[in-house]
C-alpha cells in the first residue's frame, strides 16, 4: 500500500502542550505493520513522555500504548498479520529475540526492548507503525473503545494475578479501585478466588460489589491488615494504588507464605516494610511488569470470555489535552480512551 496521511497529537518538547499535525505514514518495513488507530487509551504512565521523564526520550514524541486498530499493511518477514486483522498494541513494543532473556522466553525482560510512545510514536494519532512480535488479535465480540485500556491496565492485573501462584478459592485482596483496581477485582472474581477489595470510603462499597468482590474493606473506619486476618489472611495482595503509607498499611494482612504484588508506582516515596513478618512468615514482596503482545491477546480473550470491561470516558483524538487533563486529575472514572473516527 502506499504511504498515507494521518492526523498526530504529537509532544514537541518536555511538558509542553500537544500539537496537532498531519504527518506521513509510510509503508512498514520488514517485521512491522502499520495499524489504522481506532481508539487508545490514556495511561497515566503517558506522562513519561508528555513530561519528558523516560531518559534518552527524542522529541517530538507521540505518547499511547493503549491502541487498538486494524491492520493497515505488512512489511515483509511478517507472516501472521494480515490487512484488515484487528490488533491491539500494549507497553510492550517489541523485544529483540537475542538477548539473554529473549533466549530464555522471557521476552518482557528483553534488555533491548522498545516500549510503544516511547522508543517510537504510539497511539495518539490515526496510524502508528509498530514491531509485529508485540501485536495482540482482538476477539471479535469486544469494542475497540473496551478492548484499549486492557492493553495496559487489563494485561498488567491479570498478568500479575494468573502468574501470582494463587489458586481457586484464594483470598485476594485488591488494594484501590482505580484504573487499575477496578479491572484487578473483575479478574480476581472471574479466575475463582475469594475478592476482597480494599479503598478509602465508604461509597466505594457498592461499586466493589457490582465489580464482582466478595467482601469490601472500607480503610477510613477499619484497619485493613487486621481485617484480612480475621479471614486467615491473603494469599495474594495486589497493590494497585500510588501510596507508599497505603501499602505499608495493608502488608501484615498477608497469610503465611503470602506474596505482595506491586502493579501501582508509589508517588510519596519508597516503600518500608518490618522485616520480620517477611522473614518468620516466609512472605515474599514482588513487583510485575505488564505482559507481551501473547500475554496482552491472553488478557482480551479472557476479557471477551468473561465479560470483563473498563469503565471509560471516551474523548475525540483531537481534544488529547482535555484527555490527558481529565486523566491527570484522578476524578475519570476510571479509563480515558481516544477515539479516532477512523
Amino acid at each position: 500500500m502506499p504511504t498515507v496521511t494521518g492526523r498526530v497529537l504529537q509532544v514537541p518538547a518536555p511538558g509542553g502542550a500537544f500539537a496537532l499535525i498531519q504527518k506521513q505514514f509510510p509503508d512498514p518495513g520488514p517485521g512491522h505493520v502499520r495499524i489504522r488507530v481506532q481508539a487508545c487509551g490514556v495511561c497515566h504512565s503517558d506522562s513519561l513522555t508528555k513530561e519528558g521523564h523516560w531518559p534518552g526520550l527524542q522529541f517530538p514524541r507521540v505518547p499511547g500504548h493503549e491502541v487498538a486498530g486494524i491492520v493497515d499493511a505488512v512489511g515483509a518477514d511478517v507472516p501472521l498479520f494480515k490487512p484488515g486483522q484487528r490488533v491491539g498494541l500494549g507497553w510492550h513494543g517489541g523485544h529483540c529475540n537475542y538477548c539473554t532473556p529473549c533466549r530464555r522466553g522471557d521476552f518482557v525482560l528483553c534488555e533491548n526492548q522498545l516500549i510503544s510512545g516511547i522508543h517510537f510514536d504510539g497511539g495518539y494519532a490515526d496510524y502508528v507503525i509498530a514491531p509485529a512480535n508485540a501485536l495482540a488479535l482482538i476477539p471479535d465480540d469486544l469494542a475497540d473503545a473496551d478492548a484499549a485500556p486492557l492493553l495496559c491496565a487489563g494485561i498488567t492485573t491479570f498478568n500479575a494475578l494468573r502468574n501470582s501462584g494463587a489458586r481457586a478459592g484464594d483470598t485476594v485482596a485488591i488494594l484501590g479501585i482505580g484504573g487499575l483496581g477496578h479491572l484487578a477485582v473483575q479478574y480476581a472474581a472471574k479466575s475463582g478466588y475469594r475478592t476482597v477489595a480494599v479503598a478509602r470510603g465508604a461509597d466505594k462499597g457498592p461499586l466493589a460489589k457490582q465489580l464482582g468482590s466478595h467482601l469490601y474493606i472500607d480503610t477510613t473506619t477499619q484497619d485493613p491488615a487486621k481485617e484480612l486476618q480475621k479471614l486467615g489472611g491473603a494469599q495474594i495482595i495486589l497493590s494497585t494504588v500510588t501510596s507508599a503509607k497505603a501499602l505499608e498499611w495493608v502488608i501484615d494482612g498477608l497469610a503465611p507464605a503470602g506474596k505482595f504484588i506491586v502493579v501501582g508506582a508509589p508517588e510519596d516515596g519508597p516503600i518500608v516494610i518490618n522485616p520480620f513478618p517477611l522473614l518468620l512468615g516466609r512472605r515474599t514482596v514482588a513487583g510485575w511488569p505488564s505482559g507481551t503482545g501473547m500475554d496482552s491477546e491472553d488478557t482480551l480473550k479472557f476479557s471477551a470470555l468473561t465479560g470483563v470491561k473498563p469503565l471509560i470516558e471516551t474523548y475525540p483524538l483531537e481534544k488529547a489535552e482535555e484527555a490527558y487533563a481529565r486523566m491527570m486529575s484522578g476524578k475519570a472514572r476510571f479509563r480515558v480512551v481516544l477515539t479516532t473516527g477512523n
